[in-house]
This record gives structure tokens, C-alpha cells and sequence, in this order.
């Protein structure tokens, strides 16, 4: 990002500038980059350099909903730093995303709504001063990525993504949110269906896939929600024939309002088939691609990240 003046040091005072070696990342790794600092006028002293990853997130309260920032990760890179008038001062970092970070973007294209960012924040003299955020885009996991890839296969259609404070129940979750991509059903469910939610939550070992269909209410059937969950470890859930899986829930849903139907911690399914590859269709890249054109037209990444962060205030886990 461009450099920013430090305004607790008043006019002529230093200025930062947070620059990262990749934007790109994947969750469980590591984002590398350097903090440069720019002395002004006169020498300065900096009590801590903190970097933080921020991401937006809803929050029901009733009937209401409303958005705020949310600061998943805080990590102190540098403390008591001496900043010698017109002199630079490099800081590099590590920064570790966490395995439950939001998936910001699929097959090269960004996922409309889903924001997050990399904070700088300096205290100086005992008051924090907060800077510009520098976007993250947070691939899938391979694991991940092969959902993704069945729900394209089998003819989804994205329709938007966002990140829900609170808890998923019997899902292990060190974050206090979850993010939800919703669908379009397949064609052959539009009558049926009103949308699929898929939410990942995952860990070193293990992926947990939870989908939620809307089923349409009819004259002699009853609407509501369904559930399916699955949980295998990531070099199960990459094999697993997610297509056919996904496609037998849905047809329960459709048809008897959702019977369970997931993989169990060995990847195998109710009838003790092991998953296996299947033919590979419209990628989801394409699909999130064709869904985003729709939504934000011709916007540019960092416009995306400030339009998504403009007008929320902060709050915590």
C-alpha cells in the first residue's frame, strides 16, 4: 500500500508503508512481508509495531443483522523501534493463517463480498495508530478445492459469501465465526430447492464440510432446513467422489427433507463405498467468475477490500 504519515508525530513525522511478499495464501500458511518505516524530521520512537488479520463479519442480534471488522489474528513483529530522522527501518514478518481463515477467492476469481485484510497498527506513546489494510487473497485448500470443484461439476451456480459470527453445533471451531458460500441448486432442483450454504471448517488434519439446503415448502410437503455433514481428513476429502455425495444428499433433501448423509472420519460413506475421482466439469473458478460479473462488474481487488471495510466499526471475536 502507499505510504502512510503517522499522525501522532504531527507534520514531518514518519511514515509506513506494510508490504507483503505475496498476497496470496492458502490457509495453515505463512504470509512473509516487510513493515518499512521512513524517518521524518526527527528521531521517533515506535512502542510496538502490530500486524493483525481483519475480516468482515455479520452479526445477528434479533431480528436485525448488522456488519463489523473482525480481528481474528494480533501479532506483536517489533517492540521499542527507533526510527532515526530521515533514516528507513525495515521489519520483516511472518504472519500465520489460521486454518478457519475465510476463503477469499476461488480459481483466480475474487469471491464477492469476502474481504481480508493484513492491519498494521503502530502504538505510539501508549495510543495505538491504525493503518491501511493489505488485502489477502485466501485460496481454497486442495481439500477444499475439490468441493468446489464437484459443486461446478454439478452445475451450481454461486450466488454470494459472506462470514457469520458464532458457533456451528458438534464442529470443533477455534474462531468465533464460520464462513457461508451459498448456491443456486442445480436445475434439476430449482423446484425444489431454494439454495445450498457450504461452510468449511478446517484443522492440520481435517476438513468438516457442512451443507445447508433451503427445500421449498409445497402443497402437501412442509419447507425448512437440512443439514449434511461430512468430516475426512485432507487427503481423504481431495479423492473423494464429493459429486456423487453431494448430488445423493441433495436428492434426499429433495425428496424425503434431509436424511443424513455424509462421510464418516474414514471417508467412506453410509455404504462403505470408498469416494473415488470423478469427471471433471465447469471448474468453480468459472462459476464464481460467472456469478461475480454479475455482482461487482469491473471493480478492482483493492476497491473491493475498501468498499467492504468502509463504514463498519471494530469488534471483537
Amino acid at each position: 500500500m502507499f505510504k502512510r504519515m503517522l499522525s501522532a508525530f504531527g507534520v514531518g513525522g514518519p511514515s509506513v508503508d506494510t508490504v507483503l511478499d505475496s498476497p496470496h495464501a492458502t490457509p495453515g500458511q505463512l504470509v512473509t512481508g516487510q513493515v518499512r518505516i521512513q524517518g521524518g524530521s526527527a528521531d521517533a520512537e515506535i512502542g510496538q509495531v502490530v500486524l493483525s488479520l481483519v475480516t468482515r463479519v455479520e452479526v445477528e442480534h434479533g431480528d436485525h443483522e448488522y456488519g463489523g471488522v473482525s480481528e481474528f489474528l494480533r501479532v506483536v513483529v517489533a517492540q521499542s523501534v527507533r526510527v532515526a530522522a530521515g533514516q528507513p527501518v525495515s521489519i520483516p514478518f511472518q504472519l500465520p493463517i489460521p486454518w478457519e481463515t475465510p476463503i477469499t477467492a476461488v480459481g483466480g476469481a475474487q469471491l464477492p463480498g469476502m474481504t481480508v485484510g493484513v492491519r498494521t497498527e503502530l502504538v505510539i506513546a501508549g495510543a495505538p495508530d491504525k493503518g491501511d489494510l493489505d488485502p489477502v487473497l485466501v485460496h481454497p485448500l486442495p481439500s477444499q478445492d475439490a468441493v468446489l470443484t464437484a459443486f461446478g461439476q454439478l452445475g451450481f451456480g454461486f450466488r454470494s459469501a459472506d462470514v457469520e459470527a458464532g458457533r456451528l453445533h458438534g464442529v470443533p471451531q477455534e474462531l468465533g465465526f464460520y464462513q457461508e458460500i451459498e448456491f443456486f441448486p442445480p436445475a434439476h432442483f430449482a423446484g425444489r430447492i431454494q439454495q445450498v450454504e457450504l461452510t468449511f471448517v478446517a484443522s492440520p488434519h481435517e476438513l468438516f464440510v457442512i451443507l445447508e439446503a433451503d427445500k421449498r415448502g409445497g402443497m402437501f410437503s412442509s419447507g425448512g432446513d437440512a443439514f449434511g455433514h461430512f468430516r475426512l481428513s485432507h487427503q481423504e476429502a481431495q479423492v473423494a467422489d464429493w459429486a456423487t455425495s453431494v448430488n445423493g444428499w441433495l436428492a434426499q433433501v429433495a425428496e424425503r427433507g434431509g436424511a443424513y448423509h455424509g462421510y464418516d472420519q474414514h471417508g467412506y460413506d453410509q455404504h462403505g463405498h470408498h469416494g473415488g475421482h470423478h469427471g471433471r466439469g465447469m471448474g468453480m473458478g468459472t462459476v464464481v467468475a460467472a456469478g461475480a460479473a454479475g455482482v461487482v462488474g469491473g471493480m478492482v481487488m483493492g476497491e473491493m477490500l475498501d468498499d467492504a471495510f468502509e463504514d463498519f466499526g471494530d469488534f471483537g471475536e
